[in-house]
Parts: structure tokens; sequence; C-alpha cells
């Protein structure tokens, strides 16, 4: 990876007001480039794009919807960007039962929106899709899904960014094939980190026990996932799109995967990691999920081989140090009164990434 790659090269991102959308804003921010964000607002407070006040170091902040492609296609004709992260998105499993509309309009097509953008816009050299581990047809067999695994979706959430998926190469394929700009799905673990207040997470809901000294009910105590911090595959989607940006960008396109090969923790394991360092004396109640007909898989792994290989892409912390950094965040979010020592500590974290994966 090139640090001097991003200096002042200019950006757009979609959901740059999510959880993930607001970390990458951060890293970019570090290191130079220009961004645009395209979102709209943030979904929870408190969130982590407003208290880490990242809206200042924007080029320009619109909140604006991904399905309105003519506002899309005429702010990135304005912004001019060099490179695309696309992570506008109906995020939650849950929610997609509840309004599965709007997950499949916002997922499928926004994205769509997305792609016509890039193909009337020339400016642009590199995108990224971003998607998710859940693309892959799921049956519970203790798989660890590799790119060229079967896609799926046995909810609407996870279906509709398979569809994501397929639309991103066939669009490639029938219009941007010739263009100067180059394509790559990316599909990363479980991320957590601090300021995700997401509803549903079982990070949120252990920081919300911990602090309030109440009980913390987990409705699923064997699932397994492939967690990780969110800073580990930020730094993998920086990598892909420098290498698609390159002269032989085109060996890059496809679908790429960044996630933890094969460590997995349990939610329940989670949860009792999140208890002994938060030094917490709530209980963990296991209560069945009553909502009818809301089907989880039990089991999710990923094998990031391809990324190793031909990117030398890896993950540097393990489950129990990125669940340290995630609760070490909300510990220090809760316990200071000024701001500016969160947007400090939250700084601090990046940069010690930065050293330890050798990103000067």
């Amino acid at each position: 990876m090139k640090k001097l790659f991003w200096k002042n090269k200019r950006v757009f991102i979609t959901g740059h007001t999510g959880f993930k959308g607001s970390w990458l804003v951060l890293t970019l921010k570090s290191l130079g480039a220009k961004v645009t964000g395209y979102a709209l607002d943030p979904i929870s407070k408190p969130n982590f794009f407003d208290n880490l006040k990242l809206s200042k170091f924007l080029e320009n902040d619109y909140r604006q919807d991904i399905q309105n492609f003519s506002t899309l296609n005429k702010l990135i004709k304005r912004s001019k960007p060099d490179v695309i992260f696309h992570l506008a998105a109906q995020s939650s499993v849950l929610v997609s039962y509840e309004n599965p509309d709007d997950t499949l309009k916002t997922n499928v097509i926004g994205t769509f929106n997305l792609l016509q953008a890039i193909r009337s816009n020339k400016s642009i050299k590199s995108a990224i899709v971003v998607t998710t581990d859940k693309v892959y047809l799921n049956e519970d067999k203790k798989i660890n899904f590799n790119e060229s695994s079967k896609l799926g979706g046995y909810d609407i959430y996870s279906s509709s960014k398979a569809c994501c998926e397929i639309i991103t190469e066939s669009y490639r394929n029938s219009f941007i094939k010739n263009q100067n700009c180059r394509i790559a799905t990316v599909r990363s673990g479980n991320c957590i980190g601090g300021g995700d207040w997401t509803e549903d997470r079982i990070v949120k809901d252990c920081v919300e026990a911990f602090i309030k000294k109440k009980n913390l009910i987990i409705r699923s105590p064997n699932a397994t996932r492939p967690w990780q911090h969110v800073m580990e595959p930020i730094f993998g989607y920086l990598k892909l799109a420098e290498k698609l940006f390159s002269k032989n960008g085109e060996k890059y396109v496809g679908s790429w995967n960044f996630g933890p090969n094969n460590i997995n923790l349990s939610v329940l394991k989670l949860a009792q990691l999140g208890k002994k360092i938060f030094n917490s004396k709530s209980k963990i109640i296991i209560k069945k999920n009553k909502k009818k007909n809301k089907h989880e898989a039990k089991y999710l792994s990923l094998n990031s081989k391809k990324s190793l290989k031909k990117l030398n892409w890896r993950v540097y912390l393990k489950p129990e140090k990125s669940l340290k950094l995630t609760f070490d965040w909300f510990k220090v979010f809760y316990s200071k009164k000024n701001k500016t020592e969160i947007i400090n500590y939250t700084n601090k974290q990046l940069q010690n990434f930065q050293k330890l994966i050798k990103y000067y």
C-alpha cells in the first residue's frame, strides 16, 4: 500500500455517515484525500460520524438518497472523483424482514444507480462496491466461503446484496469493461469497532447492558461470525482500490473476501469477553428470539486466501484484540465529558493500527 497514493485524490463515498463509511472517511482524511460524501443522515443517536465531527473534513457533505439517480449522477459529475466507494445500504437482516421494499430499492436499485453514474462520469478510474459476507448460499454446513462459492440469501437483506454482486458483474461486462474504470466488489466479515450504535448489534447490546448495569439478553448464543475490527477490511479496500487504479488494474476486477480465515467466535463468547473487559456484574441471559420467521444463520465463515495471495492482505488483529479495542473505545466515550478526548483516542487507535500494518 502506498500512503502517498491517496494524497489529494478525489474520493466519493456513498453511505459516508454510516458506521463503516465514517471510519473510511476518518482513514482517508488521515491519508490526505479530498473526500465527498453522499448519504442520508445517520440513523442512530449518538453516532460515530457526528461524535468525531467528520463533516468538517469533507469537501462536500451531501445528504441525499441513493435511490435518486439524477441527483446522484449530478453530484458525482460535480465532484469529478478519481475513486468511488459504494457503502450506502440498508444493512440490517432484521430490518429487511420489516421493510423488504425499501431494502431492495436501497440496495439493488441504489447499486444500479451508482453503476449508471460511473458509466456517465469518465473521471472515475477505480470503484469499490461493498456488499457483505452474507451474499453466499448458507445452509449452515460449516463451509468457509470463498469468492467462487455459490451466491444466495435466505432473507431479503442477504439476497439483495447477492443481487448487487450479480448486477455489478453484469453491468461491468456490458457497459464499463472498455471504459477506463475498474470495479470490484468486496465482502468483509462482521465488523465491530468504536461508534457502532446500530440496532440489533450484539456489541451495542453489550455496551448498553454493561454501562447501565443491566442484564444482557442474547437470542442466538451459539451463532458464530467472522468478527473483525472495521479497520481491517477498510485497509483492504484501500489496497484493492490502488491496484484497480494501476496500469494492470484489470487483473483485480471481480469479487474479494476481506475476512478472518476460519477464526470465529460465538455470540456467547463475545458477550463473556465484553463482560470481562467492562468488569461487569451483569448477568448474561439467553432468551429465544420470539420474532417469528426471522431466520438468522447459525454459522458463517470466510476464506480470504485470494486477498492474501494477490494483495498481501491479512488480518492482524485476533477477535479478542478487536473486541478489546471496541469495548475500550466505548469505555472512553462514556467516561469522558470532553468530546475532544474521544476524537484523540480514535485517532490514536487508527495511528497504532497503521503502524501495526506498516502503512506509513
